[in-house]
């Protein structure tokens, strides 16, 4: 699940102009398997209310209590599973970091992985209970993705006693981002080494993808769990310094996402619900 101020796939914000970040926001779930649902409505500013410790976009929220972030989701499936996705996320961080990555270099872009490692409890409704391990970061930006990107990956993949995070990046001016960090059980972050690019086989709307591996290992994929013309995302498994990992895959093709012909597409999985309010 993702939290936007600036809902950045909406076609919504972007026929806006994106003048106002807080006129177009979302709480965006998607569940896997059988009976999964996708959500991204996209809301008005009279539908978001923040404080120190919570985000509400109406009538899901996010609230941190110090110790755990607890998400309660309240809202509808995309057509066209127009259905109820509701209940309640508990993410607890082993440790949270300090960490922040610059993706350009006049900081239009920034990463912060505030807990690589965490453990997850899922509540929700059609059938998705389950616990395990979980991740939470955030991307922050002052320009829209498609002006600075014309193509990135990331992963994050659990090791023995650590995880590794890797973002690369093809960037619009032809210039490359290539990080990878490694996160201990304390929360320290260290810039580290990784094995070369690797690609893999595309997607089902053959987006192109690649991610880190040592030589003579082939990435795979394990489950396709969120597939656009744009836009994959899997569950991959890789060989990173010894150790065979499975972990949480992107691969984003905004040259694709420039495509004006997208934009009604994604206006479907996309409702505006713009004069949504709190009752009190």
């Amino acid at each position: 699940m993702i939290g936007f101020i600036g809902s950045v796939f909406s076609p919504w914000y972007r026929w806006s102009g994106r003048r106002d970040p807080q006129n177009h926001c979302c709480i965006n779930v998607a569940t896997y398997g059988p009976g999964g649902r996708f959500t991204m409505t996209d809301r008005g500013r009279p539908a978001l209310r923040r404080s120190q410790d919570t985000f509400e976009v109406g009538p899901s929220k996010m609230h941190w209590t110090g110790r755990e972030l607890v998400i309660d989701v309240n809202e509808w499936g995309a057509p066209p599973m127009v259905t109820p996705v509701r209940g309640r996320i508990v993410l607890t961080p082993q440790a949270v970091t300090g960490a922040e990555v610059m993706l350009t270099p006049d900081a239009t872009h920034i990463w912060r992985p505030f807990a690589p490692t965490a453990h997850i409890s899922v509540n929700l409704s059609q059938g998705n209970v389950w616990e395990g391990h979980g991740y939470f970061d955030a991307n922050f930006g002052n320009r829209a993705l498609e002006d600075d990107f014309q193509f990135w990956t990331w992963g994050r993949f659990p090791l023995r006693d650590r995880a590794v995070c890797v973002y690369d990046a093809v960037r619009r001016d032809g210039s490359q981002l290539d990080l990878a960090v490694e996160i201990d059980a304390s929360g320290e972050v260290r810039e580290v080494s990784a094995p070369p690019r690797t690609r893999f086989d595309r997607s089902l709307w053959q987006v192109r993808r690649e991610t880190r591996a040592d030589p003579g290992t082939m990435p795979r994929q394990k489950l396709n769990m969120l597939d656009a013309p744009f836009y994959s995302r899997s569950l991959v498994e890789t060989k990173i310094h010894g150790e065979m990992t499975t972990g949480v895959h992107e691969a984003l093709d905004l040259t694709r996402f420039r495509q004006p012909l997208l934009k009604p597409m994604l206006a479907l999985r996309v409702p505006r619900r713009r004069d949504w309010r709190f009752d009190d």
